[in-house]
């Protein structure tokens, strides 16, 4: 089942600060250093939810740092956000490049070096949100060390145990067949095309080869049953994708020395509705603001309220698929 939760809701004050201190000391950053939130984790576990979370309780933009998800087209496939789901938040490297070319680590470091230096010249937050641990890994740990030496950065990696992950992106899946994937990349699907490059790379989309070079010649039986062999194929090859993103994660944590705010959603997916609702706000986006609001401005977790939000935005009716 595709989790669908509400975003964009009537927020409070996060401080028990006057008017006058928190006009004054609250939206100023203290250290030389500009500053970057990075939100980590698995396919599957809600970095998208949580970037928009966030986004919507400080004065943020997104960059996506998903490499398939940079690609136009298949939006249904790579799981891109729809615009009416995004909460009004400006969103940066997604959907922009074309599928039909490589989008390269190198590519990435550019343009979101380019896009974070643009956000903060607007005196917002950068928050970079994503799959991609090696694109992360290769803008963060350049060889320079340009991107250490002129931000600070916060890591946050929002985890789900796998055994729950693994049966969320089977539900997720059978959703996203539900939405017409099938009819989707059929639409895209060329005989003659190359796996290796662009958004056909993509999981979800050279597993329908087989299928599609055959259909025409079976009949319904055999076009379901080889249609349920490819949608299988494609729940494993996400579930090997997640344990892969998880093990770079602890690599980078535990080799490279990152300091990574592990936050567990795990206890978030056994529930639904409002239930669901109320558990990742207490476990997820909560904990998550009293980091992010420490690291920005030097607050304590004992100066926030137990729901916070550091600005006001309107009551919208916004869901987003984990």
């Amino acid at each position: 089942m595709l989790v669908s939760f509400s975003l964009c809701k009537q927020t409070t004050s996060l401080l028990h600060k006057p008017p006058g201190e928190l006009k004054s000391n609250f939206f100023r950053p203290r250290l030389e250093k500009e500053k970057v939130v990075i939100i980590m984790g698995a396919t599957g576990t809600g970095k998208s939810r949580l970037s928009i979370d966030l986004a919507t309780r400080f004065p943020a933009e997104i960059i996506n740092s998903d490499k398939i998800k940079a690609y136009a087209g298949l939006d249904i496939t790579t799981n891109k956000i729809p615009e009416e789901e995004r909460c009004g938040v400006p969103h940066h490297l997604l959907g922009e490049i074309s599928p039909y070319t490589d989008f390269t680590a190198t590519d990435f470091v550019n343009m979101a070096s380019h896009a974070t230096d643009s956000v903060l010249s607007g005196g917002r937050v950068p928050i970079i949100a994503g799959s991609s641990n090696s694109y992360i890994e290769a803008l963060v740990d350049d060889e320079d060390f340009q991107f250490r030496s002129r931000y600070e950065c916060c890591f946050l990696c929002v985890h789900v145990a796998m055994p729950v992950l693994h049966q969320y992106v089977s539900e997720r899946l059978d959703k996203m067949v539900e939405m017409r994937m099938v009819d989707e990349v059929r639409n895209f699907f060329d005989a003659n095309a190359n796996y290796a490059v662009g958004i056909r790379k993509a999981i979800g989309v050279p597993e329908f080869d087989r299928y599609f070079r055959a259909e025409p010649y079976l009949d319904k039986q055999q076009r379901g049953k080889l249609l349920q062999e490819a949608i299988q194929e494609i729940k494993r090859n996400t579930c090997k994708l997640a344990c892969q993103q998880l093990e770079k994660i602890h690599r980078l944590r535990n080799k490279r020395n990152w300091k990574i705010h592990m936050v567990d959603a795990t206890e978030v997916f056994g529930w639904r509705g409002k239930d669901a609702d109320e558990a990742w706000e207490k476990l997820v986006a909560g904990h998550s603001t009293e980091i992010v609001a420490e690291f920005l401005y030097n607050f304590s977790p004992q100066t926030l309220v137990t729901k916070p939000n550091l600005r006001r935005v309107p009551s919208l009716a916004c869901g987003i698929m984990l």
